[in-house]
């Protein structure tokens, strides 16, 4: 009973914290970030501001927001990867399937720049915490990884393979949330990391 009850209590914040979240979302897309505010915020999602701030403050919601869809792209990948498809693939298929993985990260920034300045702003602060570094980080790196391994390179170049080109999209999203690449420019500097990394260590083999 005991234990249920303590469920029953997780599974109402988390779905409180998903409402904060939309809300906040939704008025930082429509009337910016700077012009929303934490009551703003509570009486759309119909919440206290105590309990807004329960789930952070305002930084701290929109690292949250873009966190939370980041995750969902990789939670949705999950299937797809736990198949082990170890197939050899040529460098320029690979390198299609690379640029298919982060691309929609790069759209996304690319939608909203003011909100994705804001972001990249927050993350420079280093006041609050991204999972983009960490358990996201880890997620990309394995994907990036098991990719390159299907390429005639040896299991350490697609480890470092897989590093380099992660570092690049990093610097690239924070780029583009800086305003000062589009999304098509964007595509096309990653795409020429990529096309280094595939050939280069495919050639070193």
């Amino acid at each position: 009973m005991f234990s249920e009850h303590v469920q029953s209590r997780a599974v109402k914040r988390e779905a409180t914290r998903r409402k904060v979240l939309s809300s906040a979302e939704r008025l930082f897309r429509e009337q910016g970030f700077g012009s929303s505010t934490i009551r703003q915020i509570a009486t759309d999602a119909e919440v206290s501001t105590g309990t807004v701030m329960s789930v952070g403050d305002k930084d701290a919601l929109l690292v949250a927001i873009f966190d939370t869809w980041i995750a969902a792209v990789h939670h949705s990948r999950e299937h797809r990867d736990e198949q082990g498809d170890e197939t050899p693939l040529p460098p320029a298929a690979v390198a299609q399937e690379v640029l298919d993985l982060v691309e929609p990260f790069i759209t996304y920034f690319a939608l909203d720049l003011e909100l994705s300045r804001e972001y990249a702003a927050v993350i420079v602060r280093g006041t609050h915490e991204s999972e983009v570094f960490r358990a996201l980080a880890r997620a990309l790196l394995t994907e990036l990884e098991t990719l390159l391994a299907r390429t005639p390179i040896t299991a350490t170049g697609a480890g470092a393979g897989a590093r380099t080109l992660y570092f690049a999209y990093l610097g690239i999203l924070m780029t583009v949330g800086n305003g000062a690449l589009d999304q098509r420019a964007a595509i096309a500097q990653f795409q020429e990391v990529i096309h280094f990394v595939v050939h280069r260590e495919g050639a070193q083999r």
